[in-house]
């Protein structure tokens, strides 16, 4: 679990030996099955992903001026409309 270590909000993850689930402090639950700890692992990564803690923990390292988060989410609009112009012409074609 070397890749929990960089996630603060995720140091109290355990796994619970009597019900074998994989919990956070955050209400993020992953059942262990046949003790197959890898693939409740993947399976917690993936949720983690789709959440977007992991990027949220790298944006909150470090002080940001809400002017820079104003820029930030501007620009990354702006790439969202223009990736979704691409994929209407890709669509279009």
């Amino acid at each position: 679990m070397a890749w929990l270590n960089g996630l603060a909000s995720l140091s109290a993850a355990h796994i619970s030996s009597s019900d074998h689930r994989i919990q956070g402090t955050f209400g993020m639950q992953i059942i262990v099955r046949d003790n197959n700890v890898d693939q409740a692992l993947r399976a917690l990564k993936k949720k983690l992903q789709r959440e977007g803690v992991h990027r949220e923990m790298k944006l909150r390292r470090h002080y940001e001026k809400p002017s820079e988060r104003r820029a930030r989410e501007r620009a990354a609009a702006i790439s969202r409309a223009r990736k979704a112009d691409r994929k209407r012409a890709e669509r279009d074609k």
